[in-house]
């Protein structure tokens, strides 16, 4: 196997919440792979992270200049390759009826391809892999069908799952297709033919071993939780605060702090507000890395009380620093935590299941937090490692290696 020159795309890099993709893409550089950064947003807006700011130095971006500079590329590629364009129209006219979006999107992604198979050829990219099973996979597999490189995709979850998006389609035309937990395969499994099934492999996301080097330390504050999430519904957070009214009601010493922003911020605060909690729930909005990995550690453990999710990195950092997590049973949320062995699990939507987990957890001594911690802490060494993943999806980089570089020197006689 060689290294190949492979491209990244995603619709918007960085950003606060998708760390996992720049570990990923960091990892696979260290694996000797030349990684070529693309997104159609993400330019612009706060970054508390000095690495993403420099990530976004970093970056190409699609939609920078306008929609007005994807005609010509668009013009161009119908000109060169009339049957080519016509079959990747065609192709986005069939996504346009098995998605929730209207045809001019699938249009817009088609220009959108146009101007990225440009860049490609460009740049002598072998491989193009997106993150998340959204417009971004339509996108690199428009570009495919223009007779650009393979493709592939990781499929994190929620939305993927939720929401008709012609995921069969665009798993039966990759290269291979990524989950990031063995729930997420079971999902795409229900979504595709069968014949497909092989093409879908787990890869998780990781965690570099300088984030978990170090000795356990107690918590900072004994009665404190913490909460690392975008503040949406999805999340949960309205119940968390809920909870938190309730133990208090009973007299019991608990803060909680709310680390990260979103939509529902205004409705948490009012919420809090209504229930008398200013003094014990604190928002932080969005903090860095180091800030996040700070609360963390101050906190007896971590708590997401969410209805929808893909495998959340955060429970991984939580369990690498030796904090228990109490969570619900949804999605590959029980992959890593274990009832009695890692934290606590209780039913998405229940506000006395969840007060009651809070409850045990605040009330569990700290020899027992410790074990909870450690195990939490062997189990994502175990299965989260960035370079260990890496290293799988660079086999599987690799397995087409033959492919992608033929399709790479095509493209370079093309642009000749």
């Amino acid at each position: 196997m060689f290294a190949l020159k492979i491209a990244y795309l995603t619709n918007h890099y960085p950003k606060v919440s998708h760390t996992f993709i720049r570990r990923e893409i960091q990892a696979m550089e260290r694996q000797g792979f030349t990684v070529l950064r693309l997104a159609l947003r993400g330019w612009d807006g706060p970054l508390p992270d000095r690495e993403d700011q420099l990530e976004r130095e970093r970056t190409r971006y699609l939609l920078r200049a306008g929609p007005l500079a994807l005609i010509a590329p668009t013009l161009i590629a119908s000109l060169r390759a009339p049957r080519r364009f016509l079959t990747a129209l065609m192709l986005a006219l069939r996504m346009a009826r098995h998605s929730y979006r209207p045809l001019p999107y699938h249009l817009i992604y088609l220009a959108e391809a146009c101007q990225l198979l440009r860049w490609l050829r460009r740049s002598g990219i072998a491989h193009l892999h997106a993150h998340f099973g959204t417009n971004s996979a339509e996108v690199a597999m428009l570009v495919a069908a223009l007779g650009g490189p393979p493709y592939s995709f990781t499929a994190h979850g929620p939305d993927e799952f939720l929401y008709p998006m012609g995921l069969e389609i665009k798993l039966h035309r990759a290269a291979f297709a990524v989950a990031v937990s063995d729930f997420g395969r079971s999902q795409l499994y229900l979504r595709c033919r069968h014949e497909d099934w092989p093409r879908i492999k787990v890869v998780r996301c990781g965690l570099e071993s300088q984030y978990h080097d170090g000795a356990w330390t107690a918590p900072t504050n004994p009665s404190r939780l913490v909460c690392v999430g975008r503040l949406c519904e999805a999340k949960g957070q309205l119940l968390l605060i809920e909870a938190t009214a309730a133990l208090a009601s009973r007299g019991v010493d608990v803060e909680l702090v709310l680390a990260g922003d979103g939509s529902l911020r205004r409705e948490l605060e009012r919420l809090i507000a209504r229930r008398d909690l200013g003094a014990r729930v604190r928002i932080t909005g969005w903090i860095s890395s180091s800030a996040v990995r700070s609360e963390i550690l101050a906190a007896r453990a971590l708590v997401l009380p969410s209805f929808a999710e893909g495998l959340p990195l955060v429970i991984m950092e939580a369990m690498a620093l030796r904090r228990p997590v109490l969570s619900t049973y949804v999605a590959g949320i029980p992959e890593l935590v274990l009832p009695g062995q890692t934290g606590w699990l209780f039913p998405a939507g229940s506000v006395q299941a969840l007060t009651e987990a809070m409850a045990q957890c605040l009330s569990t001594p700290e020899s027992e937090l410790r074990r909870l911690g450690e195990n939490g802490r062997s189990r994502v060494l175990e299965r989260h490692s960035i370079d260990i993943e890496a290293g799988k999806l660079a086999l599987l980089f690799g397995g087409g290696a033959a492919t992608a570089a033929t399709a790479a020197r095509g493209a370079t006689q093309c642009m000749a």
